[in-house]
């Protein structure tokens, strides 16, 4: 009872916080923030649905909209520990194109990303669960050239996705991470840089931080019950408590194991650098080298020196000091307005230069300029033109080994290297990632990922034969004839062999297919007089005679000709024909040397490089019309445009399920221990080893061994060690 009266008390609270208005810090305004009113290639800024705010339409492929750091900053701030949000957005897509509306992501993971087919007419929602993709798809034709409201709201594993102001569907899912890492970055209209782009006009783009945001967008549906986030917020608050009480138990306990460790001596192995004898664990720093260093079981280990962070007083900034490897605080100078940090110039009536928070006169004369003075540009924070296109890496811009130094205009920048991250922000300094260890590969079933320098790449298990870069088989087996597939089916190449489906006309399990009776089921389309007769694979329709055996076929309320041929309004790459009472459809046959071929419906005949497209590794390049297979997903291009959709997996019925390593789709468990997919009971509860009843869902580590991990997973405890915690202890 006392929970339904405080869930109750959720509800009202936040019910009048939505009819009382909204605090903005729980909102951020997308278009504002990413001020496109500025941003002039890929967008114009276009009418909208209603003059209010700003519309704008994404039609080159040649565009970044992305947000800048400190919008990214704010908007991880904003998500972290939500378990509750509301994406909006008001759009008009271009008929029959696909493209991403919005993106969060890093790298090639997405934290939430909303997309919208116009070849599948579907909606797909993109977001990551316990490491792994997830992926919803709801079929709705979006892409229709007309404007519409969208509104996507998460409630912990709660979905709701309303099309104008109607509740499209309504679905319980893996709650989402929304934790998101500080490499986060937002895309608008697009996925990334090559891939995903939006046509048509987008408006009115939010992410509203608070229970059933899509109120805001149609204030008309009210709220009536609360929301799965109200009450997962009170269970959460109670496994928090209990981990507090096991985390203090297990410290004491680990105390006690460590005093009466005491008594016992053993050796350690030491590590000698440089004439100086260092402990195991002890730790150092090469000066010459900005490294830290680390003995290790008479090992050496270094690591680029990881410099925390730097909290500047007002009056300073921090900068870059010869001899130092991390930045240090300098006081900063004002000019006019404009702040200088140390070393940084500004030109007046004469050079001055920012040292120690005071402006320095410089007497050094500027060099003669071998180009026009229309030629001139004035670098920045410097007194001394220089000419245009200066190559100013070439002056000593300091880049790791890493990174690469880029010109622009008038400054120098470091960027990483594809493959490798920057070192808490700084571009400079960069890091290979590991993407076996992140699990940021690609590397499919019967292969081993291997770590590279800046990449990885995929190798074979013995005894199986590679068939792209990220996959493996035993055989190529169709091609080959080592297959079960009966004559009448179709035989297709799959990671782990093959399969065989059933050819259109025949039924069963692909090893064997009979003909289907069209005649003696009832499911022919013989019409007037004639006489249905079964043909293996399909069947005919007969006029032997009689007054209503014309031959004319019923087609949309009237009738179509014995013999005529029309194309469909509904797909102009489909021809029909009349013939003695059936109707025949088939799909326009693709004449590629002819130079009226329709691109649309023959895209394998469009050569033009404009069409192609990169695949998601940015590796292989596809014609239109081809298709592929990446990350579980199919994948076509049609035009230069990349859509992905889901494999189909089956439908299990079973209470736990897990996906294995390099698969795609779930198998039965029926141990909970081993279910990845599993929904807590908070009823079935587990006892630990400090008297403490669990709540499913909760985690402990046990009682005397620090590095076993235990969960309650609804009423059976689950346990886990840690090997690399063991091997430090």
């Amino acid at each position: 009872m006392g929970l339904l009266l405080l869930l109750w008390a959720c509800a009202a609270a936040a019910g009048a916080a939505v009819g009382f208005g909204m605090d903005p810090d729980l909102q951020i305004d997308i278009i504002t923030e990413l001020d496109l009113v500025n941003t002039t290639l890929g967008v114009t800024q276009v009418s909208g649905l209603h003059n209010a705010s700003k519309a704008f339409l994404f039609q080159d492929t040649e565009r970044e909209i992305h947000a800048a750091p400190h919008v990214s900053e704010k908007l991880i701030q904003l998500f972290r520990n939500r378990s509750e949000f509301t994406f909006l957005a008001t759009l008009q897509q271009k008929a029959s194109t696909s493209g991403v509306i919005l993106s969060i992501r890093e790298l090639e993971h997405s934290y939430f990303e909303l997309e919208s087919s116009g070849l599948r007419d579907e909606i797909r929602y993109h977001y990551r669960f316990n490491g792994k993709m997830r992926t919803e798809v709801f079929p709705y034709r979006l892409a229709d050239g007309q404007w519409h409201r969208i509104a996507v709201s998460l409630s912990a594993s709660h979905l709701l996705l309303h099309v104008d102001c109607n509740r499209i569907y309504e679905r319980v899912i893996d709650p989402p991470e929304t934790n998101l890492t500080p490499e986060s970055n937002l895309w608008l209209g697009q996925r990334n840089r090559k891939h995903g782009f939006f046509k048509g006009v987008i408006q009115d783009v939010k992410i509203i931080f608070i229970p059933n945001g899509y109120i805001t967008q149609c204030p008309n549906l009210n709220r009536t019950c609360p929301t799965c986030s109200d009450f997962l917020s009170l269970v959460q608050g109670i496994m928090d408590l209990q981990e507090l009480l096991a985390k203090m138990t297990a410290k004491l306990n680990y105390a006690e194991t460590r005093l009466s460790q005491l008594e016992d001596c053993h050796c350690e192995k030491t590590c000698q650098v440089n004439g100086l004898i260092y402990r195991d664990k002890d730790s150092w720093v090469e000066d010459d080298h900005c490294r830290n260093c680390t003995c290790k079981g008479g090992a050496v280990e270094c690591r680029r020196m990881s410099c925390p962070p730097l909290e500047c007083p007002p009056d300073a900034l921090p900068v870059h000091v010869d001899s130092q490897c991390c930045k240090v605080c300098k006081a900063k100078c004002i000019y006019g307005g404009k702040v200088l940090a140390e070393g940084q110039r500004v030109l007046t009536k004469s050079c001055r230069e920012c040292r120690n928070g005071v402006l320095v006169k410089v007497t050094e004369p500027c060099p003669p300029l071998n180009c026009s003075e229309k030629d001139h540009v004035l670098p920045e924070n410097q007194c001394c033109s220089v000419c245009r296109g200066h190559n100013f890496c070439a002056e000593g811009h300091r880049c790791g080994e890493n990174s690469e130094c880029k010109n622009w205009n008038t400054k120098a920048t470091c960027e990483c290297k594809n493959g490798y991250l920057s070192v808490q922000g700084d571009s400079a300094y960069c890091e290979d990632i590991d993407e076996c260890a992140a699990k940021m590969h690609y590397c499919h079933a019967n292969t081993v990922c291997v770590n590279l320098p800046g990449s990885y790449r995929c190798d074979c298990v013995a005894g199986y034969v590679r068939l792209d870069d990220f996959s493996c088989t035993e055989h190529d087996e169709c091609g080959s004839g080592q297959h079960r597939c009966d004559e009448n089916a179709i035989c297709t190449n799959t990671i782990r062999g093959h399969s065989c489906t059933c050819k259109p006309g025949y039924v069963g399990n692909g090893t064997t297919c009979r003909d289907i009776d069209e005649c003696a089921l009832k499911i022919h389309t013989c019409w007037n007089d004639s006489a249905c007769v079964n043909l293996a694979g399909g069947f005919d329709c007969l006029c032997p005679s009689g007054p209503s055996c014309t031959g004319d076929c019923p087609h949309e309320g009237g009738f179509k000709r014995n013999g005529q041929v029309w194309t469909l309004r509904e797909d102009r790459c489909s021809v029909c024909s009349c013939k003695d009472g059936r109707i025949f459809c088939r799909r326009t046959a693709c004449d590629c040397r002819s130079p009226s071929a329709d691109l649309f419906c023959c895209p394998e005949c469009d050569t033009r490089v404009t069409s192609q497209c990169l695949d998601q590794t940015g590796h292989r390049l596809y014609r239109s019309g081809d298709n592929w297979t990446y990350s579980c997903q199919h994948c076509r291009c049609l035009e230069g445009e990349v859509d992905c959709w889901p494999l189909q997996c089956p439908t299990l019925t079973c209470e736990y399920t897990a996906i294995s390593e390099g698969e795609c789709c779930p198998h039965c468990v029926s141990d909970p221990c081993l279910a990845d997919n599993i929904t807590y009971d908070i009823r079935k509860t587990c006892p630990d080893g400090f008297g403490i009843t669990r709540l499913s869902g909760a985690v402990w580590t046990m009682v005397g061994s620090p590095c076993t991990t235990c969960k309650c997973k609804n009423g059976n405890v689950c346990c886990s060690v840690d090997l690399e915690c063991l091997n430090n202890n």
